[in-house]
């Protein structure tokens, strides 16, 4: 994302309309401007989130990145598959864990979830095969019991979310011929209450171009969000624009989010 994206992004943060930034990557703090869209957000109180890979903490030129992100309260969501070495290794790569856990600690030690600190520290949770998230409520117990026990982390909350049945895992279905079979396990799985606090009734995806999607799924699979007549819409064609009751873009990728306890950037939207 360029410098006059990250602007207009800014400019439309200046409307007041949006409460909270999530930032989201690959690994977004390594972008020259990172720093600066976060001091500008907070500028505006806005609630800013980062959607951060936990091993970016331990990188040449980010030792002081754990002590910005506290400074400015940033949230904290990291991914963190299971709280076993073995399994994170074997989905992630070797060593992936041990580091990990070394950025949760580093994390606890600034504030970051700790009981009575305002710094909030979430971790994510995907199942790593075709099935649906076990409920997340006892999930939460297990994690914080575990990590707790065997390493002393504290969190706040743990979001379980589907897996999507697109990009590399929808190929790894179609290969293994289990694709038919996932979505229709997720279209027996939906439920109609899901429906009124889905991502994409409350949030905007914007990409690297200054391009808006429906959610982040829709931007990986190319959908554009669509309104006033065009396919294709720019945010800075936003400003100031009310995008109240605009359809929202669906396909079937979207059982994804409705399917059993429901899966959102949140987590979880029923018990």
């Amino acid at each position: 994302m360029d410098k006059e994206t990250i602007e207009c992004v800014l400019d439309y943060l200046r409307t007041g309309v949006v409460k909270t930034l999530d930032i989201t990557g690959g690994a977004p703090e390594l972008h020259a401007d990172f720093r600066y869209l976060v001091i500008e957000a907070r500028k505006l109180n806005l609630h800013v989130i980062d959607r951060c890979n936990l091993t970016i903490l331990l990188e040449p030129g980010q030792e002081d990145l754990g002590e910005f992100l506290a400074t400015h309260q940033v949230e904290i969501i990291a991914s963190m598959p299971c709280y076993l070495e073995e399994n994170v290794d074997r989905q992630r790569g070797k060593g992936v864990f041990e580091k990990s856990i070394q950025a949760l600690q580093i994390l606890n030690t600034l504030g970051y979830g700790r009981t009575g600190s305002d710094l909030m520290l979430n971790l994510i949770y995907n199942p790593q095969g075709p099935s649906l998230p076990p409920a997340q409520d006892a999930l939460e117990r297990d994690y914080k019991k575990e990590l707790g026990d065997r390493y002393g982390i504290e969190f706040n909350k743990l979001f379980t979310l589907s897996n999507m049945p697109i990009n590399r895992f929808g190929g790894t279905l179609i290969s293994k011929g289990q694709f038919d079979d996932y979505i229709h396990l997720l279209k027996e799985a939906h439920r109609d209450e899901n429906l009124e606090n889905v991502m994409c009734r409350n949030l905007v995806s914007v990409d690297w171009q200054g391009y808006v999607f429906d959610c982040d799924f829709n931007q990986m699979l190319g959908l554009h969000m669509r309104h006033n007549g065009k396919s294709r819409v720019h945010l800075s064609e936003l400003i100031n624009v009310d995008i109240e009751g605009v359809p929202i873009v669906v396909r079937n990728h979207c059982y994804g989010c409705t399917a059993g306890q429901g899966s959102s950037c949140g987590g979880a939207l029923t018990s």
